[in-house]
């Protein structure tokens, strides 16, 4: 199960993702909320990282030319695109070099056309609530019949008492935490980020994605 923790914002808690065996770190770069960082932040938190983690910028709703030059000055491998970004974004982004992790809103994909979806199959994905960062979980039963076909991550509320119920009513290939490790907002525990992280390690594979 692939985890990420995101939002981080410290020294402390990143490298206690990283010891509690995260394999990828995500740090705000989209302006104006409580886990928003500087790409100079960001790049100084990120020097001397082991290389097997994954370093993630997240953006919404920033001109790509904007989110390019910030991820090249952060250091980062990987731009999270979490706003109303084109398929045409996601490309460019690619093009300069970087991975790219697009996030939806959960309705927003199960109503996605077939092809639509058989598009994004093809790349990674994270699937979250309609107002992402607020801690409420989407209802798992829009993905009935609307389960991703590619790599994807379960985002939304995920905290390490609901993680396991909801891993196994969705079947993500991996997770995304950001509140659900906080004792207030933006603010980020190392304890719920060293307990989410052996929480999902522990999960019985019946749970996992097949």
């Amino acid at each position: 199960m692939f985890i990420k923790i995101c939002g981080l914002s410290t020294a402390k808690t990143l490298q206690a993702a990283v010891k509690a065996g995260a394999d990828a770190v995500g740090f705000v770069l989209a302006p104006g909320y409580a886990r928003s960082v500087s790409p100079e932040d960001v790049r100084e938190l990120v020097s001397g990282l082991p290389s097997h983690i994954e370093t993630v910028a997240v953006f919404r709703n920033q001109p790509i030319d904007v989110v390019v030059s910030q991820a090249a000055q952060a250091h980062v491998a990987t731009v999270q695109l979490h706003g109303e970004e084109s398929l045409a974004d996601v490309e460019a982004v690619e093009a300069r070099g970087f991975g790219v992790l697009r996030a939806f809103p959960a309705q927003h994909f199960a109503a996605f056309t077939p092809a639509q979806r058989a598009w994004w199959a093809m790349r990674r994905i994270l699937l979250d609530a309609v107002n992402p960062g607020e801690g409420k979980p989407f209802d798992s039963i829009v993905l009935k019949d609307h389960r991703p076909e590619g790599f994807w991550l379960l985002a939304g509320g995920l905290t390490p008492t609901n993680v396991g119920e909801l891993v196994s009513q969705t079947r993500p290939d991996g997770v995304d935490v950001s509140s659900g490790v906080e004792v207030s907002r933006g603010v980020k525990s190392v304890e719920l980020i060293e307990e989410f992280i052996s929480t999902v390690r522990g999960l019985p594979p019946a749970t996992t994605a097949t």
